[in-house]
């Protein structure tokens, strides 16, 4: 029991600012950045919890976040997924492979063809991530990742960056990591610099997660979102997801609900996000899976 209350302290401590009294936008804060949008192109299943995703290391989709995360579990997973967000026009298609059983050096790729914008602001990008981890016994997890955008259209962009990352578990129940990322200053506003500190706990059939983003570059002052999730293991197959995010660059929030459906060999996974403010977004994803141990 003294464990758990350990537990429960953590993600007090994590999720707190999530109770922050929101502000009125204003006309400064209730636009998001550019450099937002490549951060946010996520599966289904982080989709669901609210964005609070880089600690779990479950999706092969682990290189786009922290790439320490890719050694967290000995799979070989393949990932579909595809989102659309009807009222601000972007969409977009990912693959991603991820194998952490062949050999002691996890590796994972991922291509995401990205559409951005409405009208004559629209752009067309290619992002491309290769990613490395190394496990250290079973406590410790080192990754590091290239990633490759291509933009035309009303942006352009032909950059190449990394980033790196760490998973600690002081406990099987328990990951925490830090992560940097966009390492290699680019001069591109989709690819500013920012820094994620997340924790998951793994309470059986629940699982918690929590994550802090700060951007320290993007308007010239520090900016932090905040996410929390939650998802639960109905009748050994079905997920059910939620989760909330904190935008600190819109003082807005999003509420993410989701549902999957579980099989030894993969599975299906459905997610809606909802904007509460902002660009007042409404985004359904969809992620096809295929997992071997």
């Amino acid at each position: 029991m003294w464990m758990w209350h350990r537990l429960t302290f953590l993600f007090v401590l994590l999720l707190a600012p999530l109770s922050q009294a929101q502000e009125n936008p204003t006309a400064e804060t209730s636009r998001q950045p550019r450099a937002e949008d490549l951060r946010e192109i996520l599966s289904a299943r982080a989709y669901g919890m609210g964005g609070a995703w880089r600690a779990l290391g479950v999706g092969a989709e682990s290189g786009t976040g922290n790439p320490a995360a890719l050694a967290a579990f000995r799979t070989y997973r393949v990932e579909l997924t595809g989102a659309w967000d009807w009222v601000g026009k972007d969409a977009f298609g990912m693959v991603a492979l991820a194998d952490s059983s062949t050999s002691l050096l996890a590796a994972g790729v991922s291509y995401q063809l990205i559409s951005l914008g409405k009208g004559v602001e629209r752009a067309t990008g290619h992002l491309n991530t290769v990613g490395l981890a190394v496990p250290f016994g079973n406590n410790l997890m080192v990754g590091v990742s290239s990633r490759y955008l291509l933009l035309r259209g009303a942006r352009q962009a032909n950059a190449i960056t990394g980033d790196a990352g760490i998973i600690f578990r002081p406990a099987p129940v328990i990951s925490l990591g830090i992560s940097a990322h966009n390492l290699i200053g680019t001069g591109n506003a989709e690819l500013t610099r920012y820094y994620s500190a997340h924790a998951g706990v793994f309470a059986g059939l629940l699982t918690l997660a929590a994550d802090v983003r700060a951007d320290f570059e993007t308007h010239g002052r520090t900016t932090l979102t905040y996410s929390g999730g939650l998802e639960y293991l109905l009748g050994q197959s079905f997920p059910l997801r939620a989760g909330y995010t904190w935008d600190g660059f819109t003082r807005s929030s999003q509420l993410g609900v989701g549902i999957g459906v579980m099989t030894p060999g993969g599975g299906i996974d459905v997610a809606y996000r909802h904007d509460f403010g902002g660009e007042n977004g409404r985004l359904v994803a969809l992620t096809f899976k295929v997992q071997v141990q």
